[in-house]
């Protein structure tokens, strides 16, 4: 059989996704994947991605900041990247992925984290609050026997203010 292709030729699969972006059987229904490559400003992607986190869809949170750290500028690579780690973190745990939650969740919290230092604006990301919020929970899933999460319950909140 040969595989799905989008337009441009590229392999993509067509099958369609649940809320944590896991696949589904061809004909199942699934929830709208978000449309790739769009440019937002800062804000709009900082509230999309808060949507989407707050309905329990961190996989699909991820790629909307995907598209801010390949369209925005350099210096805001780390920020849009470690968020888009932290929005995957989440969805590996609450699949049921400790380990490759936890270990996301680890290594986006450090590059937000890290960001916080660089002097760039940060469109009032509470990037400290949301480092500790990921370190917090990597550290209780990793927890043998710990109760998979809930990604809605589980949302962090973005905004020093939201």
């Amino acid at each position: 059989m040969d595989r799905d292709r989008d337009r441009d030729g590229r392999a993509r699969s067509a099958r369609p996704r649940d809320g944590l972006g896991r696949p589904l059987p061809y004909g199942a229904e699934g929830v709208p994947r978000q449309p790739e490559g769009l440019v937002r400003a800062p804000g709009e992607t900082v509230r999309e991605a808060q949507r989407l986190l707050d309905a329990g869809m961190p996989f699909h949170a991820h790629e909307v900041f995907e598209d801010a750290w390949k369209s925005g500028p350099g210096r805001e690579r780390d920020l849009w990247q470690g968020l888009a780690q932290l929005a995957v973190g989440l969805t590996h745990a609450a699949r049921g992925n400790a380990t490759g939650g936890a270990r996301l969740l680890r290594r986006g919290a450090e590059r937000v984290a890290g960001y916080a230092g660089t002097g760039a604006g940060s469109y009032g990301i509470d990037v400290g609050g949301v480092a500790a919020w990921a370190r917090e929970l990597a550290a209780r899933v990793e927890v043998p026997g710990a109760p998979v999460p809930d990604a809605a319950a589980e949302a962090p909140r973005l905004l020093l203010s939201g």
